[in-house]
């Protein structure tokens, strides 16, 4: 084995704090990490996050590795930089040739922004097809049900950020979209066989796996290509499936090991050991510094004892180096006007993608209205927080007459208590949640769903749909209100609001 390899190596782990402490610098030396994964609690100031960077860079090394999730949409973990269009929204667009430019122009502009940090990995984008509309946890990040039209534009997107010096990374291999259970929380089941996995989930990293520098793992079981493992932990799905049938030769890495799927049954250090021998490169380790640390030593334990061959992690050490010497991490500036013309791609897709379903129309001037939302929406340790009940009152600048109902949970609001008074209900969706059956009764003149697409399939509306509640997808619902937009978007995943 290469002299200069360390186990650490291998390893990504995430830290605290917006800037680099000398304990935690002392800690990622001392195990030789050369991969940091940034969450929301890292990201200050522009300036704060560039200073973590330089000095990430500093204790990491040459072939350091600064990753973070910034997919656009809901998960867009530094809301400083432009916020790219979701891709969902961009899914919208009919015209696929129009949707696959702006998927490359967005792909770029997410990537600009990231090396202007010194940010070299982006855990993005999603190639899951979401053909569930029970899915918990995919939904609008995904680009549709059609896995040759996901494939298209996910590739796209790819383009753009690799020409920008960025890495990208295709998740969650063989496919996240058919469940309806978020990883985060418990171990999925998706029985399928590798026949019709061939004839969906399969199709876009069959396409476009090629050219990807690396590949995420999915917390999910498929009993009928390994029915003890989930993939991220299953030789079969990761060196039978993706390495020797598929032929990828590029980095896999690990979704976190510290959500409830993995951890709860096999721990950091066992699971950090077990995806390696499963074929992957690099388990993402993120948790307690001690957690890390047993992580890192197991990996060790496992070298000596021979349950990890030497070869074995040569070779992921060599893809990881490639992969750094690829996308080294070296800040490159963020020009003003180019940043601006970043902010305005942004909001002219998030206007391109605005769909209305069911003959949606704006309410007529002088309607009185009733906005019916919910108070608070917190983050859910995936995607951003949703946007604040007291914010959707802006979304009708242009009406004077609004009485805004602010509940605690819409899932369980009682539309019996509304008066009827004559106001025309407006029903803003700005939770993930989907509704109970209760929601057929609901009769809304209009629904707005600022986040999960498919709500409109439980409340009989006619439907505007944003795909998302960024600052230019917000401003989108506000010109359609006013009537200054037209909603030109075609839903890429089947939403028919229930006939009353």
């Amino acid at each position: 084995m290469h002299a200069e390899f360390h186990p650490g190596h291998l390893v990504m782990v995430d830290i605290e704090g917006t800037s680099l402490t000398a304990e935690t610098a002392a800690f990622l030396r001392r195990h030789r990490i050369r991969a940091v994964c940034l969450f929301r609690r890292n990201l200050g100031t522009e300036a704060e996050v560039r200073k973590l960077c330089t000095d990430l860079r500093e204790v990491l090394g040459p072939s350091a590795l600064i990753a973070i999730d910034q997919e656009g949409g809901s998960v867009n973990r530094f809301t400083a930089l432009p916020h790219a269009t979701g891709a969902m929204a961009i899914g919208a667009i009919a015209d696929i040739a129009e949707a696959e430019a702006l998927a490359e122009a967005t792909g770029a502009a997410v990537a600009r922004g990231l090396i202007g940090l010194g940010i070299n990995w982006n855990l993005a984008p999603v190639l899951d097809v979401n053909n569930n509309p029970a899915n918990p946890v995919i939904g609008e990040r995904s680009f549709g049900a059609d896995p040759h039209r996901v494939a298209r534009l996910a590739a796209a997107w790819m383009r753009g950020s690799l020409k920008e010096g960025v890495a990208c990374c295709l998740k969650h291999f063989p496919g996240h979209g058919d469940t309806h259970v978020d990883s985060h929380h418990a171990l999925p089941t998706v029985d399928k066989s590798l026949e019709e996995l061939e004839a969906l989930e399969l199709i876009p990293f069959r396409a476009i796996g090629p050219d990807a520098p690396a590949v995420m793992t999915a917390h999910i079981v498929y009993p009928q290509l390994d029915p003890q493992h989930p993939a991220t932990l299953s030789h079969r799905v990761l060196t039978g499936l993706l390495r020797q049938d598929m032929g990828y030769g590029g980095v896999v890495l690990t979704d976190a090991l510290m959500m409830k799927a993995i951890h709860e049954r096999y721990g950091h250090a066992r699971a950090a050991v077990l995806t390696l021998q499963a074929g992957a490169d690099m388990p993402l380790a993120q948790g307690l510094p001690q957690e890390q640390a047993a992580a890192v030593q197991a990996i060790e334990l496992a070298l000596r004892e021979g349950e990890l061959l030497p070869e074995q992690v040569q070779r992921s050490a060599a893809r990881l180096d490639a992969l750094a010497a690829r996308f080294p991490a070296t800040p490159r500036p963020y020009a003003p006007e180019q940043r601006t013309a970043d902010e305005a791609l942004a909001r002219d897709g998030w206007r391109r993608g605005l769909t209305a379903l069911a003959g949606a129309l704006p309410p007529t001037s002088g309607t009185r209205l009733r906005v019916l939302t919910q108070a608070r929406v917190d983050c859910d340790g995936v995607s951003e927080a949703g946007l604040e009940g007291a914010a959707v009152r802006a979304l009708f600048a242009l009406d004077a007459d609004v009485e805004m109902l602010l509940v605690e949970d819409l899932t369980s609001f009682d539309f019996g208590t509304l008066p009827d008074d004559g106001r025309m209900l407006v029903l803003v969706s700005n939770h993930r949640k989907r509704y109970p059956v209760a929601a057929a009764t609901w009769q809304p003149a209009l629904h707005i769903a600022l986040w999960n697409p498919f709500q409109v399939l439980d409340v009989p509306a006619p439907s505007l749909v944003s795909w998302g509640y960024a600052e230019g997808a917000l401003e989108a619902v506000t010109d359609w209100l006013a009537g200054r937009l037209q909603a030109t978007g075609v839903a890429p995943v089947e939403l028919v609001p229930p006939v009353r």
